[in-house]
């Protein structure tokens, strides 16, 4: 008879065990998600229509380039120097950037490097 208790007395624990489990794991609020994998194609732009724009007072320093990306994006930066600074644009006119590069001095100029992203 003692044998019984404690067989019923380890399987009453393993249930009341499991239920414990179960109700923390039912009380956890995770919020709706959205994942998913698949592909899409990445393009380039094609930089045109480039004009620098030097200094009035001082011609050896560039005050602005600008150029036409020839389509939509939301943020674009131009590089001139190599491991030089990065100059933010701004949209101008539909596919036309801007970009402020006041006091850059001409000689230093050895790239342009357009980053782009349309989001």
């Amino acid at each position: 008879m003692f044998r019984n208790f404690k067989i019923l007395f380890v399987v009453f624990a393993i249930v009341a065990i499991s239920v414990t489990a179960y109700a923390f794991a039912a009380a956890n609020t995770v919020p709706d998600t959205k994942a998913g994998d698949g592909l899409g194609a990445v393009s380039g732009y094609n930089v045109t229509s480039v004009v620098y724009t030097l200094n009035g007072a001082d011609p050896s320093t560039l005050d602005e380039v600008s150029f036409d990306l020839g389509a939509a994006a939301a943020q674009v930066q131009v590089q001139l120097v190599s491991s030089g600074s990065w100059y933010t644009c701004a949209l101008d006119l539909g596919t036309v950037w801007d970009c402020d590069t006041t006091g850059l001095t001409v000689s230093t100029i050895d790239q342009l490097r357009v980053i782009a992203a349309s989001n």
